[in-house]
C-alpha cells in the first residue's frame, strides 16, 4: 500500500505522523508500531482493525494522549500533544477528546449523573449539571440520573460510559472496542448512537474493533498488520473488511 499522506493545508482533528512505539529493551523490545502517519478530518468515523498484535489499541492510546509515543508526534488540530508536560497534556485531554473503553467502567456505588460528573470532580472542576444532563439526554438516558449502575442493562451502562466521555463536548471521541462487551442488538445501538454523533454534531470517532459489521459503521477503515498501515477501506462494507482482514490473518 502506499503511504498515507495527509496535505497540511487541510484541517485535521487529529493526526500522527511517523509514530513509533516501542516496549521493552534490548533483545525484548518490541515494535508496537513502526512509522504509522495518519490524519483524521474533523467529522468523520474512522474504524482501526488489525489482527492480534497489529498495534491498534496502541495507535489508539498514542493519539489518545495516554501513551506516549517513542518517536514521531501526535496532534489535535494545531497542538503538538505527544510531548507536552503531564499535567499540561493531562488538561487537554479533558477538553479536547473523550475516551470509551470495552470495559464500562463505571463506578457501581455511584449514580448514573455522579458517574458522568467524576472526571471532573477528579480534575478538580465544579460539574455543570446542565452539561450533565445534556449528556445523558444525547445518548437517550433522559430521566436515569439518579439510577445506579447495576439498575441499568449493558447497553445502557455504555451509554453513561459514553456520556461521561462527552460531557466536556470534545471534539474527538476514541473508542476501544465500545461494542465488545455486548450482543449484537445492543451493539447496533451503540454503534448508531457513535455514527449519530458524528453525523449530527460534527464529532471525529476513531474506533479500534475486531468486528467487521462494526466497522462497517465508519467512513473508512484503517487495517494495520506488524505495526504498519498496510491498507485502507473507504466506506467498505462488513464483508468487504471480513475479506481483507481475512487476508491479513485477523
Amino acid at each position: 500500500m502506499a503511504e498515507t499522506t495527509t496535505d497540511t493545508r487541510t484541517a485535521t482533528a487529529a493526526r500522527a505522523d511517523d509514530l513509533h512505539r516501542a516496549y521493552g529493551r534490548g533483545g525484548a523490545t518490541v515494535q508496537a508500531l513502526r512509522g504509522v502517519s495518519v490524519a483524521f478530518t474533523p467529522g468523520t468515523f474512522t474504524a482501526v482493525m488489525g489482527p492480534s498484535g497489529s498495534g491498534k489499541t496502541t495507535l489508539l492510546h498514542c493519539l489518545a494522549g495516554m501513551d506516549r509515543p517513542t518517536r514521531g508526534t501526535v496532534r489535535w488540530g494545531d497542538t503538538e500533544v505527544s510531548r507536552l508536560p503531564e499535567r499540561k497534556l493531562a488538561e487537554l485531554r479533558r477538553t479536547r477528546v473523550g475516551f470509551v473503553f470495552q470495559a464500562f467502567n463505571l463506578m457501581p456505588a455511584m449514580t448514573v449523573a455522579q458517574n458522568v460528573e467524576l472526571p471532573g470532580r477528579l480534575a478538580g472542576a465544579r460539574p455543570d449539571r446542565g452539561q450533565v444532563l445534556d449528556a445523558l439526554a444525547r445518548v437517550g438516558l433522559a430521566g436515569r440520573e439518579r439510577h445506579r449502575p447495576g439498575q441499568l442493562s449493558g447497553g445502557q451502562q455504555q451509554r453513561v460510559a459514553i456520556a461521561r466521555a462527552l460531557v466536556s463536548r470534545p471534539g474527538v471521541l476514541f473508542a476501544d472496542e465500545p461494542t465488545g462487551a455486548l450482543d449484537r442488538a445492543t451493539g447496533h445501538e451503540i454503534l448508531t448512537l457513535l455514527r449519530a454523533g458524528v453525523d449530527r454534531d460534527g464529532r471525529t470517532c476513531v474506533m479500534v474493533t475486531h468486528d467487521p459489521v462494526a466497522a462497517g459503521y465508519a467512513d473508512r477503515v484503517l487495517l494495520l498488520a506488524d505495526g504498519l498501515l498496510v491498507d485502507e477501506l473507504v466506506r467498505p462494507t462488513a464483508a468487504q473488511v471480513a475479506e481483507r482482514l481475512g487476508r491479513l490473518g485477523g
